[in-house]
């Protein structure tokens, strides 16, 4: 980037981030997530770094919070209320240690780490011990009066259990549980209500009603963090976290005095891993030097203590910016479109490509090269692009067309009829011996059939070396062949021949699934394995035998009659089961808790992986659909539920909690 292009996007950056300022803090109503704004200030602040020409001191981001609302009295912070410096790895940790080991070169510093809670900062002022004002943050100088409303948060004391005098003032933050955001959201929708977005946006929301009895409703509570000023004389943070429990008030439900950043990091592991049980939402935890004595040497930087810092954890959105569109051919050969863009940290992991599924995902979204994009990734999902910023878009883009002949293999290109018998958003390359397509319905059939020692590089490794032509290969390899390639042990050559022999006997569904017909997915292998109960009734039905059947469209039964009745199918069927393989009937519970019903999965479950869950739902009877509809019996809604918990709202499906499904399920 040269030096006018960061100009020019320093100054849009400026604009969209002073826009969602406004209205995170002043209107309570965000439009993106905490993630993409902060993804959005980590670049602009980069550019900064680099072209120092261009910082602003006075712009938001150096500043703390946003104005109070008008319809609250304003009140003065004696003290102002400052905000936190972020960092995202170890590495930055470790660096801003050696910042302040500067300013205090023979200082041994103590650190105390404790959960960064996801809500509202208020400053509780008490006088005599009795609760006199409470007042938000706002722009850290000026407040919101909230007094009446924090008055009915039951983990606010009135009146502190100290007999000290004077003034005492404790900071902490106004949050909402989980499992209160869930109990009101089932009320709200009885009641034909709006719903509660997340915790973070309830707390807020809240504590800025004019009727206080809205305010008691929602069982609000009150983490205290600080004590700014006390009568009492204390020397560490610690201490005065051990002293507000004394007061009568809530302390973070993890807080550790830590020796060194070593101990800091096996700190921010540990609670890393107990996060997602938490009743409380959290994004972080705040790390800071112990000894109160060194706070006044390390001072305050802008708007942040230089004492203090927030370790964020790995955010599932950033921002990024498309460098290219390029097209994968599938094991179908289906042309996906694919985003190059500039590396980014999603996640706990750095990633440069994410999928944009098909033409209609792209025209949807309008993702053109040079675009600034919102990705989202969760653990080992692939990522995906969720939204454009288009107001950061850069002149004379170009909308994106599929090509005309396929990447891989130069052939043509045509566009089919899809499942439902409309036009189809799928591309596919017309060459039945595309190289392409047989490696990935390689990768494919070991995936379906879960072969895990055997993942895409084995695969294309074994093609290389000629050991393997199609999938039923695999089954005729024996240890030395393997054994003898290099980079491939004695071990690792048992380990992969013993996975791929414990597969000969998959169940009717996978091995359906295996086989990469077109238009047959999970829950249509499925459907079929269950309807003919035998492989051999499955391969040798007529199309008005796969007609009957309820879901199987004119399309999947056109795709299925063309793949049994080929001279390529009827090989591979052949070859595998001279290698051994047969595949199993399933079984399912007669009479079972989830006999004939459809579910719906979505959001994070507490206990339970995706594909656990989905086991539970089959084996008890029960379908899993990938979309919410009015033939859709339940909504399995872990944390972090979506659009399709809003839709099973709106339809009136029953929305079953993880607890309640297990207890159904067992």
């Amino acid at each position: 980037m040269n030096k006018k292009d960061a100009e020019i996007r320093i100054k849009n950056l400026r604009k969209e981030i002073e826009k969602h300022a406004r209205d995170y803090y002043e209107n309570d109503s965000p439009t993106i997530s905490d993630e993409i704004y902060d993804s959005l200030v980590r670049e602009i602040k980069s550019l900064e770094k680099d072209y120092p020409e261009y910082f602003d001191p006075n712009f938001i981001i150096y500043r703390v919070g946003g104005k109070p609302l008008p319809y609250f009295q304003k009140k003065n912070h004696s003290i102002r209320m400052l905000s936190l410096s972020d960092c995202f790895s170890f590495s930055e940790l470790w660096d801003w240690q050696k910042r302040i080991q500067k300013l205090a070169p023979k200082e041994s510093f103590e650190y105390f780490a404790e959960l960064k809670m996801d809500g509202l900062a208020c400053s509780l002022i008490y006088k005599d011990g009795v609760l006199e004002s409470a007042v938000t943050r706002g722009d850290g100088e000026v407040g919101e009066d909230i007094t009446q409303n924090v008055k009915t948060i039951s983990s606010v004391p009135i009146v502190l259990k100290s007999k000290d005098k004077g003034l005492t003032e404790i900071r902490g933050e106004i949050v909402m549980a989980k499992s209160t955001l869930t109990r009101l959201n089932k009320k709200y929708t009885k009641e034909g209500k709006a719903l509660l977005a997340n915790t973070r946006n309830a707390a807020a929301g809240s504590v800025r009603q004019l009727d206080s009895r809205l305010t008691a409703e929602r069982s609000l509570d009150f983490f205290a963090w600080d004590i700014a000023q006390s009568p009492k004389d204390l020397s560490s943070h610690s201490d005065e976290h051990k002293y507000l429990v004394e007061l009568g008030f809530l302390v973070a439900p993890f807080e550790k005095v830590c020796k060194n950043l070593e101990d800091i990091e096996k700190t921010i592991l540990e609670i890393e891993g107990k996060r997602e049980s938490l009743d409380y939402g959290t994004d972080g935890v705040v790390v800071q030097v112990n000894q109160l004595s060194l706070h006044n040497t390390l001072g305050i930087v802008g708007k942040a203590p230089r004492y203090a810092i927030a370790y964020k954890y790995p955010a599932e959105q950033a921002t990024t910016t498309v460098t290219d569109i390029s097209v994968q051919v599938g094991r179908t050969g289906v042309l996906t479109p694919l985003a190059h863009f500039v590396p980014t940290k999603v996640a706990g992991s750095t990633v440069s490509k994410a999928t944009l599924h098909n033409i209609d995902q792209i025209r949807r979204l309008d993702v053109r090269v040079g675009d600034t994009v919102i990705i989202q990734k969760a653990g080992d999902v692939i990522p995906e692009v969720v939204e454009v910023l288009k107001n950061l878009r850069p002149n004379k883009t170009k909308v994106f067309e599929m090509p005309k002949v396929c990447p891989e293999c130069g052939e043509a290109v045509e566009q089919r009829k899809g499942v439902t018998g409309e036009d189809s958003v799928g591309y596919f390359c017309t060459n039945r011996e595309c190289p392409a397509k047989q490696t990935k319905n390689l990768i494919h059939f070991v995936r379906v059939l879960e072969i895990y020692e055997v993942g895409p590089k084995i695969v294309e490794r074994l093609q290389e070396e000629g050991l393997i032509t199609d999938a039923s290969d695999l089954f005729s390899l024996e240890e030395p062949d393997l054994a003898g390639l290099e980079r491939f042990g004695a071990k690792s050559a048992e380990n992969i021949i013993r996975e791929i022999q414990s597969k000969k006997n998959p169940p009717l569904d996978k091995f359906i699934g295996s086989l990469g017909i077109l238009h047959v997915g999970e829950q249509t292998a499925r459907d079929l394995a269950l309807h003919f109960k035998t492989f051999e009734k499955f391969w040798n039905s007529s199309k008005e035998d796969l007609d009957s059947i309820e879901n199987i469209g004119p399309a999947v039964v056109e795709s299925i009659a063309s793949y049994t009745k080929s001279k390529f199918g009827n090989h591979f069927i052949k070859k595998l089961f001279d290698r051994g393989v047969k595949p199993v009937s399933i079984q399912i519970k007669k009479g079972g808790a989830f006999e004939g019903k459809t579910f719906v999965l979505t959001g994070t479950l507490e206990t339970l992986s995706r594909e656990e869950a989905k086991k539970i739902i089959q084996n008890n009877g029960g379908k899993v659909a990938s979309s919410v509809s009015a033939k859709t019996d339940f909504v399995l809604a872990g944390e972090n539920a979506g659009s399709k918990l809003a839709e099973a709202e709106k339809l009136k499906v029953k929305v079953l909690a993880e607890a309640e499904f297990l207890k159904i399920g067992k």
